[in-house]
């Protein structure tokens, strides 16, 4: 006895079947993430005349290429951060006229060399400041 359905269960089934198909495709696209590691907040000091003169904490973003090793990257999340606050000691990272904002294209510039001494060529996309605050702020 072969199994053949009845009409009914094609009647219901296949467009049920092309509905849960459409819904799986459109979702897809859109939960798929651009891949990056995400640092956690980092504080690095603004130095003036060798003094620390204010704190900025930042939320970045290192947006990776398609053909990074994404996992492995995570996972050297720590070394990214490190190297953020070790270079930060050694260049000021604030605006010349203001220390309580970030020289964002100084500080990309310099943190993309940097970052690329630890995840290799090729491997970094570009850098996001998803976040600054600073601990005082300028009147």
């Amino acid at each position: 006895m072969s199994f053949l359905p009845s009409r009914r269960f094609v009647l219901i089934a296949l467009p049920a079947g092309l509905f849960a198909s459409t819904a799986h495709a459109s979702g897809g696209s859109k939960t798929a993430a651009e891949p990056s590691v995400r640092l956690a907040s980092v504080g690095i000091p603004v130095i003036r005349d060798r003094q620390v003169v204010n704190y900025l904490f930042l939320s970045i973003r290192i947006n990776l290429s398609m053909t990074a090793p994404e996992g492995k990257l995570r996972e050297l999340e720590p070394m990214f951060r490190d190297t953020v606050i070790r270079v930060s000691h050694k260049i000021s990272f604030g605006q010349a006229d203001r220390h309580d904002k970030l020289d964002e294209p100084r500080f990309k510039s310099v943190m993309m060399g940097e970052f690329t001494k630890i995840a290799g060529a090729g491997n970094i996309k570009s850098i996001d400041i998803l976040s600054q605050s600073p601990k005082k702020h300028l009147g």
